[in-house]
């Protein structure tokens, strides 16, 4: 049999929010207490004996980890009030040593009347049973939670394949009731085929039809907020900041709408739009179309931030990083390119599928790993730390259409008729098996496949309309504070704070990038560049002024006479450095010239030796 790691359930849904109950009503005397108005005093002391007991056998047949768990948040959370309280009602305890005079008055008057001391008994021994029933449910909940694979399905055989299981035996069999009802098909024939989004909070759907339907759908009433016909053809529909507007990518131009389906804005700059997708942190809206324009759209100004030329023809496919808000654009060639508003080139260009599309692509929810589907048939996945692919999944029956990853990692593939899904671990290795697979017979082919955020959901828009399945452990189960916009729970006021909230802390355009640790370190990183720029200049000028300064003291070189100015003789004189090959003959020419000169010399003087007697008033006349 198989074996699911979701919640019990008489423990509340994970998303619950406990609203403060209001004041309670002043109590008044009831004179006459008829039979139909009775009064509920809770429970009866045999209940509570019999709680008491039960949980007492519950907790024997625990292990003894798990035991000693139980008990230590069982004396954890009795306090000393609560141990001074049991004190004060045992009749049979003698030690009064710790009670003060106005305990030890009650405590004889509860003794001589055991009537009180019985009610009072009763209600410490249904404290007692609360407080043991609570230390179970929260160590029931604490293995649940922290588990790494809490609500996925597990097989006790090896025989046996979670594949087997289909959206019918998983709603009669294993899911409870709040969670089964997520299971539905919407035959919306007319105006298929169909892309289904979620909003943030996983709390609205959009469905936007091809040939202009559009709908918004409340997933916690499954009732319908808005629905209007726009009467041409819709190829994209999202949502914004939250759930109350959407932009649509009509026939021409993409249009703004409100939560009542109220035309508010016409983007005139986005022609022909194929795909688009918000940047929740910088408010940009951002498209793609026929044109192969990348442009950005600030929603909260209205003003156009960037628009980039890919020059790779229409783009079909279109899709952000969460990790860091890089666009990701799957083109025809095979290709797939990473954009930012601030470059006007792509940043890495990747070459993804050889001779064939780029068809569908999703991002993993730490920018990780990247999935792209192509014409091929194939679906790989690429680690975005090197720019390489890891490995790859063959799919049957057409190329994958759409792709999407859930927040635990699980990967969506649809392809024909077909959805595909792979564990988390098929995102780091190959995996042989896949995890479930859900078939939309006479449906087909499929449009779009997403999963809700926070749920064990995953919506698919198809030809014949819209299906919703149930895919265990793909939704987060714990909701982020920080984030805006991601409660489900909030109320008007809520949503006001929070959009104002959101728009204070907008980031600017710049800061989108491949590293997306610059946000917070740029002040920081302009400073040092700043002083290092400073420290620079200073070396540079006083290194100029100790140059000026040498320079003045050498010697000015010394102004020749006229004609020894020439361009000839500077360039003769700067030269006579230089040396080569005619200088160095030269010089050897002249060192023999010099010593036949001296040896002359000496000879002449060695002949001339007796001339050097004479006096040297008469040596001028043996010259001659």
């Amino acid at each position: 049999m198989f074996r699911s790691r979701h919640l019990p359930t008489s423990f509340p849904p994970t998303n619950h929010i406990t609203m403060s109950s209001p004041p309670a009503a002043k109590k008044q005397k009831h004179t006459n207490n008829t039979a139909g108005n009775s009064i509920s005093r809770g429970p009866s002391h045999s209940q509570i004996i019999q709680r008491r007991q039960k949980a007492k056998d519950a907790l024997s047949s625990l292990p003894a980890d798990k035991k000693a768990s139980v008990l230590e948040r069982y004396h954890g959370s009795s306090t000393a009030s609560h141990r001074l309280h049991t004190l004060r009602h045992d009749d049979k305890h003698e030690d009064t040593s710790n009670l003060s005079s106005y305990q030890l008055r009650n405590l004889q008057k509860r003794r001589s009347n055991p009537n009180t001391h019985r009610g009072i008994q009763r209600f410490a021994e249904c404290k007692e049973t609360k407080r043991l029933e609570n230390a179970m449910e929260a160590m029931h909940a604490e293995e649940i939670l922290h588990d790494y694979n809490s609500g996925l399905i597990e097989v006790e055989t090896d025989m046996e394949r979670t594949t087997q299981l289909t959206q019918e035996k998983l709603k009669q069999d294993m899911l409870e009731e709040n969670v089964a009802r997520n299971i539905y098909n919407l035959e919306l024939q007319d105006y298929s085929p169909y892309i289904m989004r979620y909003d943030r909070s996983g709390r609205y759907s959009l469905l936007c039809g091809r040939k202009g339907h559009v709908a918004v759908i409340d997933q916690h009433t499954m009732g319908l907020s808005t629905e209007f016909h726009l009467g041409e053809v819709t190829r994209d529909a999202c949502f914004l900041h939250n759930g109350t507007m959407m932009a649509v990518a009509q026939e021409r131009n993409v249009f703004i709408y409100d939560e009542n389906g109220a035309e508010v804005h016409r983007l005139d700059g986005h022609k022909r739009v194929f795909g688009m997708e918000f940047l929740p942190y910088h408010w940009l809206l951002a498209t793609i179309g026929h044109a192969g324009f990348l442009q950005y759209q600030d929603t909260s100004t209205g003003e156009i931030v960037s628009q980039h030329r890919t020059k790779m023809g229409p783009c079909h496919t279109l899709r952000q990083n969460p990790h860091n808000a890089v666009l990701h654009l799957g083109h025809t060639n095979g290709t797939v390119t990473l954009w930012s508003p601030s470059s006007s080139e792509y940043l890495v260009k990747m070459l993804c599928h050889k001779g064939s599309a780029v068809t569908s692509l999703a991002i993993d929810r730490s920018g990780t790993y990247m999935a792209t589907g192509g014409g091929d048939n194939k679906v790989r996945i690429w680690d975005l730390r090197m720019y390489k692919e890891t490995h790859y999944y063959k799919t049957y029956g057409g190329p994958p259409v759409c792709m999407d990853i859930s927040q635990t990692g699980i990967l969506g593939v649809g392809h024909g008729c077909h959805a595909n899904f792979w564990r988390g671990e098929g995102l780091k290795v190959k995996v042989d098996d896949m995890y479930m697979k859900h078939e939309c017979s006479g449906s087909g082919p499929l449009e779009s496949a997403r999963f809700r955020p926070f749920e064990d959901v995953c919506g698919i828009g198809h030809a014949g309309g819209v299906s919703s399945i149930v895919i265990p452990g793909s939704g987060e189960p714990n909701l982020d504070s920080n984030e805006h916009f991601t409660n489900p729970y909030m109320d008007n006021k809520q949503r006001r704070e929070t959009e104002v909230r959101s728009l204070l802390e907008k980031l600017r355009p710049d800061m989108i990038a491949l590293d997306p640790d610059v946000i917070g370190s740029i002040e920081e990183s302009n400073l040092i560049q700043k002083q290092q720029r400073l420290r620079d200049l200073a070396e540079s000028a006083d290194a100029k002024k100790a140059a000026e300064k040498e320079a003045s003291k050498s010697k000015k070189q010394k102004k020749k006479m006229r004609g020894r100015n020439k361009i000839s003789k500077k360039l003769a004189r700067k030269q006579k450095n230089v040396i080569d090959e005619g200088t160095e003959k030269l010089k050897e020419a002249r060192e023999q010239e010099r010593v036949e000169k001296e040896r002359e010399q000496k000879n002449r003087n060695d002949g001339d030796d007796h001339d050097n007697d004479a006096p040297a008033a008469l040596r001028r006349f043996f010259n001659a």
